[in-house]
């Protein structure tokens, strides 16, 4: 009796699995019909985008800002106005060219040819 109990088990399961595997699919075709008409989606790809920017534009403006203050508080400390500022402004530039450079794809990731 307890076969015939789990074999009805399973083959339920089986079946609600089956339910679940086509409402995904369902689902992700309805999700690929929406995006492939070439809208601005909000909270799709126009979303990912402009937290990407936001994080670029954060970690340009802040390697900058750091540079600056560093240099900035060596030149007080050791008297050197302006040349310790202005070194490393540019170092806080270029640390945040490279953290941009980070975080963009690798060339042949983008699918913009």
């Amino acid at each position: 009796m307890r076969d015939a109990e789990k074999n009805v088990s399973d083959a339920e399961l089986r079946a609600r699995l089956e339910q679940l595997q086509a409402a995904l699919r369902k689902q992700e075709e309805d999700r690929r019909e929406q995006t492939s008409g070439g809208g601005l989606q909000i909270g799709g790809s126009f979303g990912r985008a402009m937290s990407v920017g936001f994080t670029v534009l954060s970690e340009f403006v802040a390697a900058i800002l750091v540079g600056a203050l560093i240099g900035w508080q060596a030149d007080v400390w050791l008297g050197t106005k302006p040349w310790l500022l202005v070194l490393f402004l540019g170092l806080g530039v270029a640390a945040g060219f490279w953290n941009v450079f980070r975080l963009s794809p690798p060339k042949g990731a983008g699918g913009g040819g």
